[in-house]
Parts: structure tokens; C-alpha cells; sequence
């Protein structure tokens, strides 16, 4: 007999603006019990998610799936990496920026499957200011969109084209110095994001090339532009053809300076946060288990 990996379902009840208190129900069906001793939680607020991983990395759970969108999976992959557990995905918020670069399912019930070959790969994670992130961090318009977006009561990917279109009028690049493996450059900038996997969510490409593991951290720097050119780099990214565009100038590092004119908002994984005018990523190399299908 082989000894059965105890696993927590984290699940976030709101992401993606669907509700998902039968999601258990659903696991139960597919899931494979001759592997698995399943344990089921729905967070109730932001943080509670690492609260529960936290708690269940301490109860012996060999393995912590965030059912949720990036923001869940940072709170949850944050604890899996501290602990040294294994995590698993099940895709359910707006984006699943992270999810889409693994090829993890949307469809619920395929990427229950996938969690039951427990096929597991390492691959890398690094910091922002010290704050952990797992797929893309970064400042200037996404940035704001961000912090905008989270006093929004709708959730989605609608609600958040309609913000961006209503924010982008009033919104100015500015000025950063930005230092890359001790070379530096001095860059105006409408966003700049540090990407670790190549998209936002939703097929969104900022970095084409990203891989989560080669050690290397995209940093991707859109230029300013006039607003005529909006529906241009929404078709850049869409296409992924970032990398070929004179609207966005993408260097790969290992360690990223970057130091701004104000304090400010910035995101972690989609999540909102403010910092101060210096903020330092770092790559840690393949430090994360996670299961791919």
C-alpha cells in the first residue's frame, strides 16, 4: 500500500466574480482517493488564504492547491515555498496568468485529472521588495489599474477593460533609473513589469519570451505613447509579439534597481500594494514545486 499524500483544496469563494461553494462536490467526483486524503477551506478575506496554508503546512499537509486567480496562488505558493510543500492549481480567477503560461486546464474537471499524476516540476519564484511573486510584479499604469480595480465591486475581466479605459485619459508616464546586473539605464515609462512567466492572464503577453526556468527575470518597459497607439500595444500583446515592438523594450536579469520619483502603488501578482521610490526584484532559481499536467 502506498502511503496517501494529504492534500488541502484553499479555495477562494469570490475569484473571478463566480460563486464556488459546490467546488468540493466536484473535486470529490474526479479526484483520486487512493492518492489523496482531501481537505477542503474557503478563505474569507484577503491574506486568509497564506493564513490556511500556513496552518495546514503545520498539520502535515504534503500538498497546498490554490482554487483561486493569482492573487490566491501568491498567498498560497508564498507558505508552499517557506514550508517546502508541493503546490497544485486549480484556475479559477479572472486571469490565471501563472495557470495559462503551466497549461494547467480551465476546465475544472481536467485539472483535477492533472493533479491526480502529481507530475511535479521546480521552477522559479522571486521577490519584490521582499515580497514574494510567482508570475509578474510591477509599477506605473498596471500598477494603478490595480489599486483602482481592488476598490471596484466588479470583479472580472470586463469590469477591469472598462477601468482601464476610464484611468489610461488621466494617467502620465514617468521617469525611472533602472539598474539590471549593475548596468543601468534611465527610462521614461508608461508601466514597467518584471516578469517571471510571460503574461498578465487572459492570453495577455507583456513577455513572450519569459521561461520560469532559465533564473532570469523579463523586465519589460512600455514606452509612452500617444492614446491613439492604445488599441496597437493591446494588439501587440495579444499577438505576443512583444518582443519585435518598438512600443516596449524588454531586458532580461538576474537583479533589478529601480528607483522612482514618488512613493506609489504597485502590484504583486495582480494584488495591490504601496511602496516607496526604491524597489529591488531578485530571482531564486527552480526554488518551487508545483504540479503541471
Amino acid at each position: 500500500m502506498h502511503t496517501k499524500h494529504n492534500i488541502l483544496f484553499i479555495i477562494n469563494p469570490i475569484s473571478g466574480g463566480k460563486g464556488k461553494l459546490r467546488i468540493p462536490d466536484f473535486i470529490d467526483k474526479y479526484l483520486d482517493k487512493e492518492k489523496f486524503n482531501a481537505n477542503f477551506v474557503f478563505t474569507e478575506y484577503i491574506g486568509h488564504a497564506a493564513e490556511l496554508a500556513e496552518e495546514a503546512a503545520n498539520k502535515n499537509f504534503d500538498i497546498l492547491i490554490a482554487a483561486g486567480g493569482d492573487g490566491t496562488i501568491n498567498e498560497v505558493a508564498t507558505k508552499v515555498l517557506q514550508y517546502k510543500k508541493i503546490l497544485g492549481i486549480l484556475p479559477l480567477g479572472s486571469g490565471n496568468g501563472l495557470a495559462r503560461f503551466l497549461h494547467i486546464p480551465k476546465n475544472l474537471r481536467y485539472a483535477i485529472l492533472a493533479i491526480n499524476h502529481l507530475k511535479i516540476e521546480h521552477i522559479d519564484t522571486a521577490t519584490f521588495n521582499n515580497k514574494k511573486f510567482f508570475n509578474l510584479a510591477g509599477i506605473g499604469f498596471d500598477a494603478h489599474l490595480s489599486s483602482v480595480f481592488s476598490n471596484d465591486k466588479k470583479r472580472g475581466l470586463a469590469g477591469y477593460l472598462k477601468l482601464g479605459f476610464q484611468e489610461v485619459f488621466g494617467y502620465r508616464a514617468q521617469k525611472y533609473k533602472i539598474n539590471i546586473d549593475s548596468t543601468e539605464y534611465i527610462r521614461d515609462a508608461f508601466a514597467i513589469s518584471i516578469a517571471n512567466s510571460s503574461q498578465y492572464g487572459n492570453d495577455v503577453f507583456i513577455a513572450p519570451g519569459a521561461s520560469i526556468k532559465d533564473g532570469l527575470l523579463d523586465v519589460c518597459i512600455i514606452k509612452p505613447f500617444p492614446l491613439l497607439k492604445l488599441p496597437l500595444l493591446g494588439y501587440i500583446m495579444l499577438k505576443g509579439t512583444a518582443e519585435n515592438s518598438e512600443m516596449i523594450e524588454i531586458i532580461k536579469g538576474k537583479h533589478i534597481q529601480i528607483s522612482r520619483e514618488t512613493d506609489g502603488a504597485v502590484h504583486v501578482d495582480g494584488e495591490p500594494l504601496q511602496m516607496g521610490k526604491e524597489i529591488e526584484a531578485k530571482i531564486d532559481p527552480l526554488s518551487l514545486k508545483v504540479i503541471v499536467p
